[in-house]
């Protein structure tokens, strides 16, 4: 059984669904009425929990100790899906102690960095030097600090933000998420199948622990963006973050 080492910020995803039928009397802002409430472990744990839902016991985690404080608190319209607005905590979140003593005995590294705090750019080059097969997910823009991650997942926006700083050595380890369109890798589209998108929320983090997981098995890295791309598909399917069950890969 191939063992995985996810590392990065977490958070608690909060879903909070509400019904609302009039408008507030002085103000033209809905009324709403909290129907139910759901709560996931979010960002890395996100990542996490979609890896152990293939491989088991097999995964571990390295991220911030706080992440039950760290809140993201979204309020949803119950019918259609869509968000009123977001609240997120202030809790800080604190820089990793030491990585030196975390063990990389694994078979695979996945870093699902959101960017906010726990790992600097120093860090995600330190774990990317000390094992040969990592897969980076990063908010922040890319630099040389990247250069030696196996390779890079990021969406359309981040690219936008990083394209000015990619040379062709980071460029060939990028696999480029297009939403609905799949994604793209070494100048070739992965397409999905089109579905009815009910919520993309958690999607990327889906796809990242899929992709990691089937190429740690089978080395074949167009492969395991088909299999990413497949769990992510199924995920978009469902309200809120979700993560992956069931999934041969």
């Amino acid at each position: 059984m191939n063992k995985i080492l996810v590392i990065g910020d977490s958070c608690t995803d909060i879903y909070t669904y509400c019904k609302s039928f009039r408008l507030a009397p002085d103000k033209p802002v809905p009324i709403l009425e909290i129907v139910k409430v759901k709560e996931n472990p979010g960002m890395a744990c996100n990542v996490f929990c979609n890896a152990a839902s293939l491989v088991g016991k097999d995964v571990d985690i390295v991220t911030n100790d706080n992440y039950t404080e760290v809140k993201k608190n979204r309020y949803v319209d119950r019918s259609s899906n869509h968000m009123f607005f977001r609240v997120d905590s202030s809790v800080k979140i604190d820089r990793i102690n030491s990585l030196e003593d975390v063990s990389f005995d694994y078979d695979t590294v996945i870093i699902s960095d959101y960017d906010k705090g726990f790992l600097a750019e120093s860090d995600i080059e330190y774990i990317c030097e000390e094992h040969p097969r990592v897969f980076l997910d990063t908010k922040k823009v890319l630099g040389p600090w990247a250069r030696a991650a196996t390779y890079i997942k990021i969406n359309n926006r981040e690219y936008e933000r990083s394209k000015d700083f990619i040379d062709d050595h980071l460029k060939n380890k990028i696999i480029q998420t297009l939403g609905s369109k799949g994604c793209l890798y070494r100048g070739d589209v992965y397409p999905t199948k089109s579905i009815e998108t009910i919520d993309l929320s958690g999607a990327g983090d889906t796809f990242l622990a899929c992709l990691a997981i089937s190429y740690t098995k089978h080395k074949d890295i167009k492969k395991a963006i088909e299999f990413g791309n497949r769990c992510a598909t199924k995920v978009c399917k469902k309200k809120g973050t979700s993560i992956i069950i069931g999934e041969k890969y």
